[in-house]
């Protein structure tokens, strides 16, 4: 351990020597996510903007982007097509993150704050704290949800109790860093309860405990990083946190679902190109309470992102979760593409992945973007035929349009998702595409169809309209025999001793057949920069062939400053 210790030391100090400006990074649930999708699509040809595959979004980068529409507004210019809204939003993006913008508070005084004392107590409208100083900047504020709910045939509370802080700064405009902590205290709806129960985790959290007499739950959610770069084109990243592939409202290839984990990635954007690597190291988590030391397993993810036209964007995708828990290599940190899965084929276990992706850019208000993963590259898994348990891979297609029929900040998504029986799994949790037992895909796990619809509006500069249905198809596990539902559940036969029934005899929604659909709309109004007042509305449906039909009812109120909304979409 020492001697990893040494070498991970004398990397940082190689890698640091004359480390060049760098950025860091937009939270995945940022407010400026739906304007930047927005802005590609009405931009339809913007290449950095179509470079967007890999999140969390650079800041940099898209601050940059951010002040090129403001100079060409600025010069009478409007090729997106921007509409008061989105000009409201992209002036908000940049105040938000002014220590990449070439605009400051002299040239932009609304970006001001009426309250500020001290000099850095709420200098700007988004920031508590805020020192920007040669060489030196730092923002600090409150991170604070306070969701309240009332479910049907529910006794007790519905409730999110999440208070923290969030920071970030820049250090001699070379390094760069990141982090957010909150303690939480959560009892979620009737199929939060399920999960906690059935997989032995918390959606999106690690460790945790029970709270209020085993309804509820209490745990830690902590994130951070540091970030610099080595040259002008790559940026490397350390830290603590979750990432997102792809262009939809799931990921086939890697979700935010999952906890976060420990992780390097190195992003290297030039001309047409972004190119990422991410190793993370993660837990089986087996069902187990305690003052234990918990397995590590790691794994190896490239993605390979391509704008091949103007307005086409095509990416490739691997993965590598490596069979060989506690034991970190030098070799899993090799960075080329497939090359991990063409050495696979030599023998070993552990579990590849790899797919492509793609997203098409048309007439100024519609993207199209889809993608497809293929599991089991080795030949002595599974068995031939549409039906095999071998037989393992998911696709995505989707669509976004935005200004629907003209209506400005009106938009529209839909989405279409499938993934095979067992695919993800392997023989043990160590192999698993899961971390903390929760999938690093799809949410829902496997052997399952779903079709998801969107709706965003945003009628006035501080209301937002959020509405989304999803329907799903799944066939489940029985307590006695694996049909593929459950990504973290070993693959392996009966024979092998595992629940793998038998080899072929797998077509979708092998099991116990259920289906649900899960509808939510919420408004949420800005009563100041990033303090949101919420009120939702939830209804469930859930239909599973050995149990009663259940519907649920959830009414939700809510107040949310520099947080994310907790959503239950599954």
């Amino acid at each position: 351990m020492l001697k990893k210790l040494l070498c991970i030391t004398l990397l940082f100090q190689v890698l640091l020597q004359g480390v060049l400006a760098q950025t860091t990074y937009l939270p995945l649930w940022a407010k400026e996510g739906w304007l930047l999708d927005r802005l590609e699509i009405k931009a339809r040809t913007h290449n950095d903007l179509n470079l967007s595959t890999v999140k969390p979004y650079m800041r940099k980068a898209y601050v940059a982007v951010a002040d090129s529409f403001r100079l060409q507004l600025q010069q009478g210019s409007n090729t997106a097509r921007l509409s008061p809204v989105d000009q409201y939003n992209l002036d908000r993006f940049e105040a938000n993150n002014s220590e990449y913008s070439i605009f400051d508070t002299a040239s932009m005084p609304q970006w001001k704050s009426r309250k500020a004392f001290l000099g850095f107590m709420w200098p700007t409208k988004g920031n508590a704290v805020e020192v920007n100083v040669r060489d030196f900047y730092l923002s600090i504020n409150p991170a604070i949800n306070q969701q309240q709910s009332v479910e049907s045939d529910f006794d007790n509370r519905v409730f999110v109790n999440s208070k923290g802080v969030v920071a970030r700064g820049l250090i001699a405009n070379k390094i760069g860093f990141h982090f957010f902590a909150t303690d939480n205290q959560e009892q979620g709806p009737v199929q939060f309860r399920r999960f906690v129960d059935t997989v032995g985790g918390v959606p999106g959290a690690g460790f945790w405990k029970n709270f209020k007499n085993g309804t509820g739950v209490d745990y830690f959610d902590a994130r951070g990083s540091v970030t610099w770069n080595v040259t002008k084109y790559i940026n490397m990243q350390f830290g603590y946190d979750q990432q997102f592939i792809g262009n939809g409202y799931r990921s086939l290839f890697l979700s935010s679902f999952a906890p976060n984990a420990l992780f390097l990635k190195f992003n290297t954007r030039i001309w047409k190109l972004n190119y990422t690597n991410l190793f993370t190291e993660m837990f089986p988590f087996p069902k187990q309470r305690g003052d234990v030391l918990l397995d590590r397993k790691y794994m190896a993810m490239h993605h390979l992102s391509v704008n091949v036209l103007p307005w086409l964007n095509i990416g490739a995708f691997e993965s590598m979760v490596f069979r060989e828990p506690n034991n970190f290599k030098a070799t899993y940190l090799q960075p080329v593409i497939f090359l991990n899965t063409l050495l696979a084929q030599n023998g070993g276990e552990n579990n590849a992945n790899i797919g492509l992706d793609f997203k098409a850019n048309l007439l100024h208000q519609v993207q199209l973007y889809g993608q497809y993963l293929f599991d089991n590259l080795d030949g002595q898994q599974g068995s031939s035929g549409s039906d095999g348990w071998g037989n393992r891979h998911a696709y995505q297609l989707g669509a976004k349009y935005v200004d629907v029929l003209g209506v400005k900040n009106l938009d529209l998504q839909a989405e279409f998702n499938q993934v095979r029986p067992f695919t993800y799994s392997g023989p043990d949790s160590i192999t698993s595409f899961t971390h903390y037992r929760q999938s690093l895909a799809h949410p829902m796990g496997g052997n399952l169809r779903e079709v998801i619809g969107i709706l965003r509006y945003q009628p006035l500069k501080k209301l937002y309209l959020f509405g989304r249905v999803n329907y799903w198809r799944q066939g489940l596990d029985s307590a006695r025999y694996n049909f593929g539902s459950q990504t973290e559940k070993p693959n392996t036969s009966i024979n092998e001793g595992g629940t793998r029934l038998r080899d072929n005899g797998y077509p979708m929604f092998a099991g116990i057949n259920s289906q649900g659909l899960n509808g939510s709309f919420t408004a949420s109004y800005e009563l100041k920069e990033n303090l949101f007042f919420d009120l939702g509305l939830m209804y469930r449906i859930y239909d599973k062939a050995d149990a009663a039909k259940t519907t649920t009812t959830v009414i939700t109120g809510g107040l949310r400053w520099n947080m994310f909304r907790r959503d239950y979409d599954y």
